[in-house]
């Protein structure tokens, strides 16, 4: 029989449905279970099942509850969760019934912010991190960073943690977006920036996302490159305390344009000159440095965990300190004043990504993960099995039953 395996997450769990897909190619039924809607799965036929989370409250006990009745009723032969709240949560309701494998793809606002609430949180977390991994088969790492962190702390258990960089990007299916998608003058045209240099950033639009930053340089760009414009492709109305105030946004149009979030990610890099990624959040490896990458894009990213895995400064983009305006503005007047050496960059940066980060490469990762825990839950259940037998042939003191 193919194994059943559940995945977790949170509201954007919809992004890994290729991941699942391609589970489900390797011979696993699979099951999500999400705080977001059904639709995209159900588009594909992914059995899904919802549960209530508020990524913005501290409170999660209905949630546990609620992953510990899903899982009961599912009756899967592993479990796979990502996300931090789902990280947490997940091993704690299932408190060892089903082997659980959690992946951190990155640590979160809590380990990433400065603001005295994420400090006093800090303890508190690395506690229940500490206490999950008593119910965790396994833990993964999608960058360096956050294993040695994890480490450091004592926040898995010995012999627990894996690497495996990135959730995988979905290079055929990138593919086939782009070269369906209009031309990247026909989007420049219907967006009012034919002849701008335009560069482009994709994710939420929070102040730990770097938006802040991203617009202090904006001046400093359009000092020496007055034809520069910037796209912001992202949500900031779902973003509750963490949204930059959309007159923040405004004050600097029409340089500054913010479309919300768009369903046309490829066709948009497509036509942009350059991607930005001001983060001052710790990420795990984010997808949308490897959309840019295989969009041919140069990078200019803040020097974050996840984004040093994506990003070789020099070679494919340039790294500049977080929460520096006036880095990201000389970094990016850089490669917008040599377009021949951004385009090298550019095209580095597609090899790059499909030689490390192809999703068939990181899917065999997990399978093997995923089969290893099986087969060591297999032996562990014939052991069991094995001893009580002969419990059952022998007395209390050991005298032989007749």
């Amino acid at each position: 029989m193919n194994p059943h395996l559940v995945c977790v997450g949170g509201e954007d769990h919809a992004f890994r449905i290729p991941f699942l897909l391609s589970l489900r190619q390797k011979g696993f039924q699979v099951t999500a279970v999400s705080s977001g809607p059904d639709t995209a799965f159900s588009q594909h036929d992914i059995p899904h099942r919802r549960y209530g989370l508020d990524r913005f409250s501290s409170g999660s006990g209905g949630a546990v509850r609620t992953i510990r009745k899903l899982i009961s009723d599912l009756c899967p032969d592993i479990v796979q969760s990502f996300d931090t709240k789902p990280n947490l949560l997940t091993p704690l309701a299932i408190r060892g019934a089903v082997p659980v494998i959690r992946t951190i793809n990155g640590l979160g606002w809590t380990f990433s912010s400065r603001e005295p609430r994420a400090m006093a949180l800090r303890p508190i977390f690395s506690g229940l991190q500490w206490l999950s991994s008593r119910w965790t088969a396994a833990t993964v790492f999608q960058n360096r960073d956050d294993k040695a962190f994890f480490e450091r702390y004592r926040l898995i258990g010995r012999g627990t943690g894996r690497l495996i960089c990135s959730s995988g990007i979905n290079v055929d299916g990138f593919t086939r977006a782009r070269e369906s998608a209009p031309s990247s003058q026909a989007m420049r045209e219907q967006l009012g920036l034919s002849s701008a240099e335009v560069i482009i950033f994709v994710g939420r639009l929070t102040r730990e996302k770097g938006i802040p930053t991203l617009l202090k340089a904006v001046p400093r760009v359009l000092e020496k490159r007055p034809n520069a414009r910037f796209v912001l492709v992202g949500p900031w109305e779902s973003e509750g305390p963490f949204a930059v105030d959309k007159s923040e946004i405004e004050r600097h149009s029409p340089h500054v344009i913010a479309l919300g979030p768009r369903r046309d990610v490829p066709a948009l890099l497509g036509m942009a000159d350059l991607f930005a990624f001001p983060t001052q959040y710790r990420e795990g490896v984010p997808r949308v440095l490897l959309e840019a990458g295989l969009a041919g894009l140069p990078i200019v990213a803040s020097d974050m965990p996840g984004c040093n895995e994506v990003v070789q400064p020099g070679w494919n983009g340039y790294l500049v300190p977080p929460g520096d305006a006036e880095a990201f503005a000389s970094r990016i007047n850089q490669l917008l004043a040599d377009r021949p050496a951004g385009a090298a960059m550019g095209a580095r940066s597609i090899e790059f990504v499909k030689q490390h980060f192809a999703l068939p490469l990181v899917v065999a990762q997990y399978c093997d993960l995923y089969r290893h825990i099986l087969d060591a839950k297999a032996v562990g259940a014939s052991v069991q099995a094995s001893q009580t037998e002969k419990n059952a042939a022998f007395g209390p003191l050991g005298e032989v039953r007749q």
